[in-house]
């Protein structure tokens, strides 16, 4: 029997599995538009931007990340600092385990806890399982931005769902 899920803060040790999860869906998937895998570099910067206000979480069972999830600035500019997006990406050989709802739904814990006013997300492709996800929070869609990325040799629109807190 698997062990249950438990959700806690990154830690350092954390981002290799972490890394892995994501190079998977950046060489399959188009839930990212990232093109190339990130090496440790840019995972050891990526912890160090999610703290505070912008923290990162993993999912474990059995001892194994199976999954994490980000709350980033959603605009650089200060006037948007109430304003968070989330990022939720699941090991593609744990999906349809109820991981990604956990992780979103204690982002969205965590963005209330940290005083955020919305959440938004950017889903791209207009992805089933991900609209899914965000709807059964109360995210609702608020505008799509049409053939902005493009990856794997073709133009993908990106929806814009958000949830105010």
């Amino acid at each position: 029997m698997a062990e249950a899920l438990t959700i806690r803060p990154v830690a350092p040790g954390d981002l290799a599995a972490a890394g892995a999860i994501y190079n998977h869906y950046v060489l399959n998937s188009v839930c990212t538009f990232a093109e190339q895998p990130e090496d440790g570099a840019y995972w050891q910067d990526w912890l160090a931007e999610h703290r505070g206000p912008h923290p990162a979480i993993v999912a474990v069972r059995d001892g194994g990340i199976v999954g994490w999830g980000t709350l980033s600035p959603w605009n650089v500019r200060c006037a948007y600092r109430h304003s968070v997006e989330d990022s939720v990406y699941v090991a593609h050989e744990h999906l349809g385990q109820g991981i990604g709802r956990a992780l979103l739904g204690e982002l969205i814990d965590l963005a209330r806890r940290c005083g955020h006013r919305n959440v938004i997300a950017q889903i791209a492709d207009h992805q089933a399982a991900s609209e899914a996800l965000h709807r059964r929070f109360g995210f609702e869609p608020v505008g799509c931005l049409l053939g902005v990325g493009f990856k794997f040799d073709r133009w993908i629109d990106v929806a814009i769902w958000q949830l105010k807190l």
